[in-house]
């Protein structure tokens, strides 16, 4: 009883505080930096930062979770969820919106490694199904915020739409006050905090699924964040609707949503890896397609793809790295991942885009599918033979 109310309780938090945090990044966020005079460089860094953030802090947030329980950390990032929305409305400068970004960005560095570590803690079964069905909060705040927030912005000034978000990521301190402990947690003495810490780096550093699940979800995200700064310009290069454009990405998301379960069943019951390596060879096969068509329809199609791929790989991954590294260390596998991941996230746009000022859009995006197959191949057969090897 206690592991489906804590599911509960975390699954409602994370899906309050992701909705308002995604209402508050786009549109709002870039039109509110425009009003202050941002300019097209300054603005790009103002809705980077918060990534570089989580990139940097995630391993040690998930390291002092580990060492000082999952929810006093949740405690505090519910905390910089919901007061620091209220602090838009005295900013004045985009230098102000920069600072004040990046201490916002402390909320997701610790919701991200410390949710997932929770929740794998709440069971040691069908754990990339549980984790799938996390994630459900995160796709949904992708989906809802950005409408939400742009119909709030009808009716109200950027900073009063701050405000609202401010309200309600307050509500997340209900489910997480009422957040049980996790089961099956054993009570160790712990060494002094400079010595746990470099003890985490090293384990995490020597576990092989870190680097494979980590490398796995930053490649998905350099393809994916590539796909979302570029495939706009060039589908409208090519005649295709905005309006096509737009659905292209939301039937992405709502089909990585509704399939997220099914994924993470079919990577409890067939394998992690295996799971994982299909969704990257769909990842690979959908860039390389993507430069092959400008028809509506078949966008579409890949666009299906695209969230099916995501769906096979992301519950997955976290649940791989969970099984292989030490119990006392999870939160900061986490972490480690999430640091990744939030590379990916930063190098898929503007590594994309120096690319393509060299490449041009079709080659870029051929390049980047074929490098994903066959980095997809190599470790696969250098897994297997690590396996050989240890047998």
């Amino acid at each position: 009883m206690s592991r489906v109310r804590g599911f509960f309780c975390i699954f409602s938090a994370d899906l309050l505080v992701r909705v308002a945090y995604q209402m508050g990044k786009t549109p709002l966020l870039p039109i509110f930096a425009a009003t202050l005079g941002a300019t097209d460089l300054f603005l790009g860094l103002i809705v980077s930062v918060s990534t570089v953030t989580g990139m940097v802090l995630k391993p040690f947030i998930g390291i002092f979770s580990d060492r000082w329980g999952r929810r006093s950390w949740l405690l505090i990032g519910t905390t910089f969820f919901a007061v620091m929305p209220f602090a838009y409305r005295f900013v004045q400068t985009p230098g102000q919106l920069l600072f004040v970004r990046i201490v916002h960005g402390l909320a997701t560095a610790i919701y991200g490694p410390v949710t997932l570590a929770y929740v794998v803690e709440l069971s040691r079964h069908r754990r990339a199904e549980r984790l799938a069905w996390f994630g459900l909060p995160r796709s949904a705040g992708y989906v809802a915020g950005p409408i939400v927030a742009g119909w709030l912005l009808l009716l109200l000034e950027p900073a009063t739409v701050f405000t609202v978000i401010g309200v309600v990521s307050s509500l997340a301190f209900l489910p997480i006050l009422l957040l049980p402990p996790p089961p099956y947690k054993e009570k160790r003495s712990l060494p002094p905090l400079v010595r746990h810490t470099f003890s985490a780096f090293y384990a995490g550093s020597r576990t092989l699924a870190v680097w494979l699940a980590g490398g796995v979800e930053a490649a998905l995200y350099v393809a994916l964040y590539a796909v979302k700064a570029f495939l706009p310009i060039h589908a409208l290069t090519l005649g295709v609707n905005v309006a096509m454009v737009g659905t292209f990405f939301g039937l992405q998301e709502g089909t990585h949503m509704l399939l997220n379960p099914l994924g993470g069943r079919m990577g409890d019951r067939f394998g992690y890896r295996c799971t994982i390596g299909l969704g990257m060879v769909v990842v690979g096969i959908t860039l390389l397609l993507l430069t092959l068509t400008g028809r509506s329809f078949m966008l579409m199609g890949l666009a299906f793809l695209m969230g099916v791929a995501q769906a096979l790989v992301l519950p997955s991954t976290v649940a791989l790295v969970s099984t292989r590294i030490e119990e006392q260390y999870l939160g900061a596998g986490m972490g480690l991942i999430g640091t990744l991941r939030n590379a990916g996230k930063v190098v898929g746009p503007t590594g994309a885009g120096l690319l393509i000022r060299w490449l041009e859009f079709t080659v870029t995006f051929r390049l980047l599918g074929v490098i994903l197959l066959l980095g997809t191949a190599f470790a696969w057969l250098f897994i297997s033979q690590q396996q050989k090897t240890r047998r």
